[in-house]
């Protein structure tokens, strides 16, 4: 019988320049809440908008999962450094771990979209998804129509591997999705 393969542990918070990746915290409620129940914001996402009562569901099932030992996913607080607020979130999802596989995704409050803050955000946490964690493929998918989310994947250096047509139902329409994915070789090259 072989034995799950299970993630060393990823060092947090992850720092750059304008954001801390740290783990949620139920006293983040409030922040979440903006971003996630706002319409445009959640627009191309499977979920939302948000309801008071699912973003405290959320906020349990991340804070729970990051008292987990070992840890199997990493969903996460962006937080503005100088404001010190919470502003998205941004994650590592388990796939296929055998295949050193992990999925991410992102979100982020409207008001700071184009500031590049998510495309600083995702390339520190893939980097420590390949540095720290030993991944092999980072993959993300998104909407065709969200274009700043695949704009940010092939500034993140992820080829577009392909087109998945009408796969999900959203928001009570079929969507086409985009695959972008980067191997750990592509990415320290």
């Amino acid at each position: 019988m072989t034995e799950t393969p299970t993630l060393p542990p990823l060092d947090l918070p992850i720092r750059t320049e304008r954001l801390l990746l740290r783990d949620f915290r139920f006293d983040d409620f409030e922040a979440v809440h903006a971003y996630a129940s706002d319409p445009e914001v959640v627009k191309f996402m499977p979920w939302g908008p948000n309801t008071e009562d699912d973003t405290h569901e959320f906020l349990k099932r991340v804070v729970a999962e990051s008292a987990t030992e070992p840890r199997g996913e990493y969903g996460l607080a962006i937080e503005l450094s100088a404001e010190r607020q919470v502003v998205g979130s941004i994650a590592l999802h388990p796939v296929d771990l055998p295949n050193g596989t992990m999925m991410t995704g992102y979100c982020l409050r409207r008001d700071l979209w184009g500031r590049g803050l998510i495309f600083e955000g995702a390339r520190a946490l893939l980097g420590a998804g390949f540095g720290q964690l030993g991944l092999h493929r980072i993959f993300a998918t998104c909407d065709v129509r969200n274009t700043g989310s695949w704009r940010v994947m092939e500034k993140l250096r992820m080829r577009r591997e392909g087109l998945l047509r009408k796969d999900r139902l959203v928001h009570g329409e079929w969507r086409d999705t985009l695959v972008y994915a980067v191997l750990a070789e592509e990415w320290g090259s």
